[in-house]
């Protein structure tokens, strides 16, 4: 079972610690310090799916040398403001790479393994693409 804390600091700053006491600052934009709640959501997401992504090749003897996954999203006007589209693009590199290979391990992510993206796909549309850089 998972479990997390918020602690609040002062004015609309908080501290969110993890299940394994690891720790992130929070805040409204407005503050100037920490991450939005929100953007931590996409943040959630990109984190979970890359752990899967990098996994899954290493299973299939293609070790990377690098992985950005950026995100961005479409939320509503109104509040709550809920997530309605999300995209997750890919930038990878490693050797011996092919788009195959890659493109299998981001649906198995998104599909299968992301419990994250399981959870936020009931309200969000969930999208991705993906670029392979040329090792240089």
């Amino acid at each position: 079972m998972g479990t997390a804390t918020v602690k609040w600091i002062d004015g609309k700053q908080f501290i969110g610690i993890d299940s394994t006491k690891h720790s992130v600052v929070l805040s409204t934009p407005d503050e100037g310090i920490g991450i939005k709640p929100s953007d931590l959501l996409l943040i959630a997401v990109a984190a979970c799916s890359a752990v899967d992504v990098v996994e899954i090749l290493e299973k299939k003897r293609m070790p990377l040398s690098l992985l950005e996954i950026s995100s961005s999203a479409e939320q509503d006007q109104d509040p709550p403001w809920t997530f309605r589209k999300i995209n997750l693009h890919y930038k990878i590199g490693g050797k011996n790479l092919t788009e195959k290979a890659v493109a299998q391990a981001i649906q198995l992510s998104e599909e299968k393994y992301c419990s994250v993206a399981a959870t936020v796909r009931a309200t969000a549309q969930i999208t991705t693409d993906f670029e392979i850089l040329a090792e240089s």
